[in-house]
């Protein structure tokens, strides 16, 4: 699309979540987060490391899954994100994102207070063939889990943190953040299609790696990356999510040139945050 034909006030803003894995490392108990590395050729943040997580699908409709949720309804989930209905379809996103990108399910067999184990190989290769699938399209998680008798533990899954991308983008998401402690017997790991790499790192460490340009990050990754760094475990994480409350909506302005390049990237109270274009709304 050339700089003429691009119309920045006719791209959509997706609903989309996002879901930061954490445990403690094996050696120290250093706090580590889950990371991926987008394939170069996918059409949003080629080549960055990200967290798993992409858009809200219609798949994700809560009359689906709310008998599937453990601990939370659609009503709860609402009041969290503060919107009226549909809430719980973020955390499902959140869930069903992280099992085909990354291999993990957030879910417990029902009547278990234990999360899902993968360390039986043959239920591993069950999982493994679902995980495509639902990629695929060719199954719904909802069904999935009423074929495992599973419950997806959205109790566990904290919400901490909500950007859109700036108006002039060429795509946008409205985006919620989730934080949840990676289930143990469960090891995640990139599809090598739309990620290539994979990494359980510090959050403290990915930072210093962003600096020395070893690693690319979008600006919201990097701030919410900022949010943990200064936890020393998983638990830390979790409780830095649980006071976080309900974020702010978090909208930048950015200035980009003629090649749709961003230039400038100025968050709200910045000099001369008020001067670049938006359409956020003034309510």
């Amino acid at each position: 699309m050339s700089g003429a034909d691009f119309d920045p006030a006719a791209v959509p803003i997706r609903p989309a979540a996002t879901v930061l894995l954490v445990r403690d490392d094996d050696v120290d108990r250093r706090l580590e987060v889950f990371m991926l590395q987008r394939n170069r050729n996918t059409a949003f943040a080629g080549g960055m490391f990200v967290f798993p997580g992409g858009r809200v699908d219609d798949l994700d409709d809560i009359e689906d899954y709310e008998e599937l949720c453990d601990g939370l309804t659609d009503a709860e989930a609402s009041a969290i994100l503060g919107i009226n209905r549909g809430g719980l379809a973020f955390w499902v996103a959140a869930i069903r994102e992280c099992f085909e990108e990354a291999g993990v399910l957030l879910a417990r067999p029902r009547g278990s207070t234990e999360a899902l184990r993968f360390d039986d190989p043959v239920l591993a290769l069950r999982y493994t063939k679902a995980r495509h699938q639902i990629h695929e399209g060719e199954l719904s998680l909802a069904e999935f889990c009423r074929q495992e008798d599973l419950l997806l533990i959205t109790d566990a899954i904290h919400y901490f943190a909500h950007w859109v991308t700036p108006y002039g983008e060429v795509r946008r998401f409205d985006t919620r953040f989730f934080l949840a402690r990676a289930p143990q017997a469960q090891e995640p790991l990139h599809d090598n299609h739309e990620t290539v790499d994979s990494i359980w790192v510090n959050p403290g460490d990915a930072l210093e790696r962003y600096s020395q340009r070893k690693f690319k990050m979008i600006f919201p990754t990097i701030k919410n990356l900022e949010l943990i760094a200064s936890g020393d475990s998983a638990d830390d994480a979790i409780e830095i999510a649980r006071r976080n409350g309900r974020p702010p909506r978090i909208w930048p302005r950015v200035l980009t040139d003629e090649n749709g390049k961003v230039t400038v990237i100025k968050m709200p109270g910045e000099p001369g945050f008020e001067d670049l274009p938006t359409d956020e709304p003034q309510n």
